[in-house]
């Protein structure tokens, strides 16, 4: 497997007598000189790839400040083709304001140079040190702080004034027509440094001068209220968006709106809550100190994702109460080790329509390939409208544990079964966060979008395994219309696999011969109910069992070919033989 990372490949080729340690990349910043710096500072890139803020710089000198890759090829005045994630398609210049001629550059300038020891001190007892007040120009008139709120073209037009000690009492300083809610973003050049990495959403310019003092990209909007104005096209192109608001519940409401109108992107920063009321990020820093960076990170690794999914720490809880309400019949589980599968098709790639026989394990099949799937981190959604997640879920744990769910439910084990059925229950609440079933039967095309890109962006991973169990029972409008209905489904799976790079594995039903009976012989016009499977399938597959549902032969003889009937770039054929590995609802490959 190849492990290269382009982002890494792109600094080391930018910045060649750079070092590389624990993920930290340093170098002679390259930047120090064009901005009149007569010593060069140190420039670090962090490139821990778990990491949200992978691919981000910054000169600890502070001559300029720092960005992700693109932001760092336009300072270097590169071809942008040369970083990843460009896209030419793309309009990067900035965007179209008829900006006046006339500026309050100078008076930010002159305002700078007010600041008083008091008003200096005011900063450091929240751990801001002149540098940073001098990286975004904060001033003051002699009464109140002034805010430049300097605007994409590089030139400040308005400025917001705030009385040092009574928040609540502030004006608009400067050109009118700047005062409006779509130029009110301090920083606002920011949007641009972060194109393709993350960013930090506060409320309050004194909370956003904390997190600068930290190195963290971030910007601000005077308070939680006007995040309203906040258009999601401003985002559009920043990948990941934490949104910190102070600690009331008018803050966090405003935080929560904007969070649905973004989308999958956003994780919300949350206090403890032991925090007091209206508690924020400048009383954090002045009751920290140097611990205040700590406390930030914790917060940040915290945040949560604003997600159309219940948390796997909640589903898992869920799973274990109910399966210690269920009793009496025991639910078998399934097993692993499709290699001929995997050989036959090249891996599990594109649309796969997998039709059967009733009971012929077809789910059984399914379940067990996704859930080992997401065991190797593979992230999978799983549409259910056959079992329930309850069974699903019970039935990977036996698979897992190797014991029966009547085993489980008595409790008496072994020692040995003991600690394997720990161990398996380990593996279930580490897989759940890339394992999600969905059993909504309001399902749409939207909503299935929705949750691919929210699974993609949560587990950083650019693959996705859908499961759908069945095509024929994915919602549409009318039982009349179900031919119709389906071939409407196959459409848009066949756009989202184009799209988003997804996978599909689909169940569907075969159709009856003229005597009530099913073929025998596996065969592309078996699948049921939809002409264009033919069409939309990379590949079509038959499991037939080879025995008789109502003889006598043992469970463990019980043995399924699986047929590949149709494929795109494969050829038709026997794909191998499955044996039902009992008691454990699954099948081992022969």
């Amino acid at each position: 497997m190849d492990h290269r990372d382009p982002v890494t490949d792109f600094y080391k080729e930018q910045l060649p007598e750079a070092e590389l340690k624990n993920n930290i990349l340093t170098a002679q910043c390259p930047f120090c000189e064009q901005h009149g710096r007569t010593e060069r500072g140190t420039l670090v890139v962090f490139l821990n790839r778990e990491s949200y803020f992978h691919g981000y710089f910054r000169c600890l000198n502070r001559c300029s400040p720092g960005g992700f890759p693109l932001h760092f090829a336009r300072q270097l005045h590169l071809a942008l083709r040369l970083v990843p994630w460009f896209d030419p398609d793309r309009d990067y210049t900035v965007s179209q304001v008829d900006y006046p001629i006339k500026n309050l550059n100078h008076e930010v300038l002159d305002f700078m140079g007010k600041l008083t020891d008091e008003m200096i001190s005011r900063f450091t007892e929240m751990g801001i040190a002149g540098e940073v007040l001098k990286e975004m120009q904060v001033g003051y008139n002699g009464r109140y702080l002034v805010y430049p709120y300097i605007q994409e073209d590089g030139n400040c037009y308005s400025a917001h004034c705030v009385h040092p000690d009574r928040a609540d009492d502030t004006f608009w300083y400067g050109d009118e027509s700047f005062f409006s809610e779509q130029f009110r973003i301090f920083n606002v050049e920011e949007l641009m440094r972060c194109e393709n990495g993350s960013l930090i959403i506060v409320e309050g310019e004194d909370n956003l001068l904390t997190l600068k003092q930290l190195g963290l990209p971030a910007i601000c909007m005077p308070s939680a209220a006007e995040f309203i104005h906040l258009s999601s096209d401003r985002l559009a192109w920043i990948k990941t968006v934490f949104i910190c608001v102070n600690h009331n519940p008018e803050s966090e409401t405003a935080a929560r709106e904007l969070a649905t109108r973004i989308g999958y992107k956003i994780r919300l920063i949350r206090w403890p809550d032991s925090a007091p009321r209206h508690y924020s990020l400048t009383q954090l820093a002045d009751e920290k100190g140097k611990e205040f960076q700590k406390e930030v990170f914790n917060l940040i690794r915290e945040a949560r994702s604003f997600s159309p999914f219940s948390s796997p720490e909640r589903e898992f809880l869920h799973f274990q109460e109910q399966f210690n309400l269920e009793a009496g019949e025991s639910y078998q589980t399934m097993t692993s080790g499709f290699s001929k599968l995997n050989k036959a098709l090249g891996g599990i790639h594109g649309i796969n329509i997998m039709g059967g026989l009733p009971k012929a394990g077809k789910s059984c099949f399914f379940i067990q390939t996704a859930t080992e799937m997401a065991r190797h981190k593979v992230p999978v959604i799983y549409y259910d409208f056959e079992n329930g997640r309850q069974k699903i879920y019970q039935r990977t744990l036996c698979r897992l544990s190797r014991l029966t769910t009547q085993q489980i439910k008595t409790g008496r084990l072994t020692d040995d079964e003991n600690s394997r059925l720990q161990t398996a229950r380990t593996e279930l609440k580490n897989m759940l966060p890339w394992f999600r079933v969905v059993t909504d039967r309001k399902l749409t095309p939207k909503l299935m979008r929705s949750h691919i890109d929210f699974l993609r962006h949560e587990t950083n991973s650019d693959y996705t395994l859908v499961v759908i169990d069945s095509l024929h029972k994915l919602p549409f409008k009318d039982f009349s219309e179900r031919r119709t209905g389906i071939d409407a489904w196959l459409r848009q799976l066949e756009a989202i696999r184009d799209e988003l790079n997804v996978s599909f594995l689909i169940i569907s039903e075969l159709t009856r011969g003229d005597d009530g009976q099913y073929d025998s012989q596996p065969q592309l016009g078996a699948f049921k109910g939809s002409g264009d499977i033919e069409y939309s399938a990379d590949n079509a597959m038959v499991l037939l069992p080879k025995w008789d549902p109502f003889g006598s032969d043992p469970a463990d003889k019980r043995h399924n070919d699986l047929w590949l009937v149709a494929s795109r770039e494969h050829g038709p054929g026997l794909i191998g033989s499955y044996r039902l590995d009992y008691p454990y609802w699954g099948f081992s490959e022969e």
